[in-house]
């Protein structure tokens, strides 16, 4: 293994942290973090325990450095996505839940627009159980897609269950299209050619690569395996790839064959949570966050996440960094530099205390 090319220069206060934006404004890099609880003096620690009426810290580079400046409210917080619509920019949140237990996983879902200097709501969605947005274009049309639900013995959904996909109309987005999932994770969007896919992961109906056909999207390839968390898509070496983080089984390279993806590689076992593809000159690296093994009742904290780099056929595993209970991963360039950050969620005696990390990526 080569030398490490990752090196911590920062540690960020979180707790329970789930995702991370990143975007600048009049030239300034800004950092926003999605945080699901934090811990509740006296109370047993548990994953899914906690007390989730917190907020979203959003900070401000200074100097190589984030500062806290200001923060978005988002209990429960799972998501924060960053868009822009032509010159208007955008924030849209996503939690999973309120309370510190009981919780309610009905929940409102938001996206704010930068206007006078402040980000201010501008819509709500009625969600459940939300956990992530993707915003993503199809040609002028504009689309948001929220990924939820869960299925839960007494957790009852009184808003929409399913996963959902919205359409800008001008000043609003509205539904376009429902996606029957049960317990939605992510959506990726990648333009190969003259096709549109849109994959969703799900961790228990099944994940699935969509293809747009002109009207709406259709099923192109089902992955019928429960556990579904991520998909990332790039074109290397004149083909066309695709990665799938499984949390309960393995991380696998898929290449396309002109009419569905097909296995070439296995990464990694169980416990990847999120994926990160970086360009760096001519190299493509992976990178691999871990989060659990075992079950929530029994939780695992993976303590160590992963970095590959494509080496013409498949990628190989270069680097090994600490990480715990960590769930996303985002990367940047500033000043010429190439920084990575991220997330941890939980330590290895499941407390929700953790600080997340920004690296610099020295490739």
């Amino acid at each position: 293994m080569r030398e490490r090319i990752l090196t911590p220069i920062q540690e960020l206060e979180t707790t329970g942290a789930r995702a991370l934006a990143t975007w600048k404004l009049d030239d300034v890099r800004y950092l926003a973090v999605a945080q699901l609880a934090r811990d509740v003096p006296g109370e047993p620690a548990y994953m899914n325990g906690g007390d989730s009426d917190i907020e979203a810290p959003i900070f401000r580079m200074e100097d190589e450095r984030f500062v806290q400046c200001g923060a978005l409210p988002l209990r429960g917080g799972e998501d924060v996505e960053y868009f822009e619509i032509g010159s208007r920019q955008f924030l849209a949140t996503a939690g999973i839940r309120t309370g510190r237990g009981p919780y309610d996983l009905n929940t409102q879902a938001a996206i704010y627009e930068w206007r006078d200097g402040a980000w201010e709501a501008m819509q709500y969605f009625a969600a459940f159980a939300a956990k992530q947005w993707r915003a993503f274009a199809v040609g002028e049309r504009q689309f948001l897609a929220l990924a939820q639900g869960v299925t839960v013995d007494g957790v009852d959904a009184t808003h929409p269950r399913t996963s959902r996909i919205f359409e800008w109309v001008g000043e609003r987005f509205e539904l376009f299209q429902t996606i029957e999932g049960l317990w939605g994770y992510d959506w990726n969007y990648f333009q190969h050619g003259g096709m549109h896919l849109l994959a969703y992961s799900d961790h228990v109906s099944g994940s699935s690569v969509l293809r747009w056909n002109g009207e709406q999207f259709v099923t192109l390839q089902r992955f019928e395996e429960k556990g579904g968390r991520t998909f990332r898509f790039f074109e290397a070496d004149g083909k066309f790839w695709m990665v799938h983080a499984n949390l309960l089984a393995h991380t696998t390279l898929y290449q396309f064959d002109g009419e569905r993806f097909v296995e070439a590689q296995q990464l990694s076992k169980a416990g990847g949570r999120e994926l990160c593809l970086i360009e760096g000159g001519r190299e493509l690296y992976l990178v691999r966050v871990c989060f659990i093994t075992g079950t929530p009742q029994a939780p695992v904290v993976e303590r160590e996440s992963q970095v590959f780099q494509w080496v013409g056929n498949g990628f190989a595993l270069i680097d090994t960094f600490e990480t715990s209970g960590a769930t996303s991963a985002i990367s940047f360039t500033e000043g010429g530099t190439r920084y990575l950050a991220v997330t941890n969620s939980l330590s290895a005696e499941q407390r929700f205390g953790v600080a997340s990390t920004l690296y610099r990526l020295d490739a």
